[in-house]
Parts: structure tokens; C-alpha cells; sequence
């Protein structure tokens, strides 16, 4: 349940305010005595603190916004031989590694050379990396 779903009950008779003194809701009407918030069209704009600064003046201007969908982190095949020979590289991995936080969006990419032999447990290779990866794999497989 809303506040806005919130309806009268059925046959409830409506407040009669101002209505003379001896009505309960009579001459001032519940807005109380002398004030800006008795007068008619009274009171303060939203955010106005009484004449103290506001928030939304005291936070300073920011440039710029951040993205909501961040770019991926590049992780590269020079990166990949700070983990260890025969490894399973996934996110588990690659965060126990320092190469990127927990639940960070990454993309594996073929730039430098690889001399590990690892196995891929991830979608997020570009395909000359994948081949890279499988290519050194094999090699190593050969040179046993």
C-alpha cells in the first residue's frame, strides 16, 4: 500500500474548517497564528532552510557525468603470465591475480606475447587472442 492509494472510507463526512469559533476548525483553520505559513499562498519553496545556505548551493559543480554502462577492463596476454603455468583463467582468476575487481566488466585482448600455458574458462576473449592462447597451448603440448 501507497500513501497516493490511500481512499476515504465509504460515507466519512469531510473536515468543515473555518467555519466560526465554536466549530473546533474555526477562525484560524489549523494554520495557527501570524507567520508566513498561515498567510494565503504561504509558505517556503522546497530546499529554502530558513535563509541558510542551501545544500544544493553549499555542494560544489561537478564537470562532466559518470557513464552508466563503464567501458570494459583490456587485459592483455603480457598481463596473463602473472598467473601461474596451466592455470584456468576466469573471473575468479583473474581477481585473485589483481588484474581486476570483483564483478568488473574485462575483455581479454591479444597484445604482447603469452608464456604460460593456460586454459580459458571466458567469453570475454577476442578472437586473436583465443587463438593465441590455444596456438601456445598446443605448442607447449608438442614440446612435452
Amino acid at each position: 500500500m501507497k500513501l497516493h492509494e490511500i481512499t476515504q472510507k465509504v460515507g466519512r463526512k469531510s473536515k468543515r474548517i473555518g467555519r466560526g469559533i465554536g466549530s473546533k476548525r474555526g477562525k484560524t483553520a489549523g494554520q495557527g497564528t501570524k507567520g508566513q505559513k498561515s498567510r494565503t499562498g504561504g509558505g517556503v519553496r522546497p530546499g529554502f532552510e530558513g535563509g541558510q545556505t542551501p545544500l544544493i548551493r553549499r555542494i560544489p559543480k561537478l564537470k562532466g557525468f559518470k557513464s552508466r554502462n563503464p567501458k570494459a577492463k583490456v587485459i592483455n596476454l603480457d598481463d596473463l603470465n602473472k598467473l601461474p603455468d596451466g592455470a584456468k583463467i576466469n573471473e575468479m582468476t583473474l581477481v585473485k591475480a589483481g588484474l581486476i575487481l570483483s564483478g568488473q566488466k574485462y575483455k581479454i585482448l591479444n597484445s604482447g606475447s603469452l608464456e604460460k600455458k593456460l586454459t580459458l574458462d571466458t567469453e570475454s576473449v577476442s578472437k586473436e587472442a583465443r587463438k593465441a592462447v590455444e596456438k601456445y597451448t598446443k605448442e607447449a603440448k608438442k614440446a612435452q
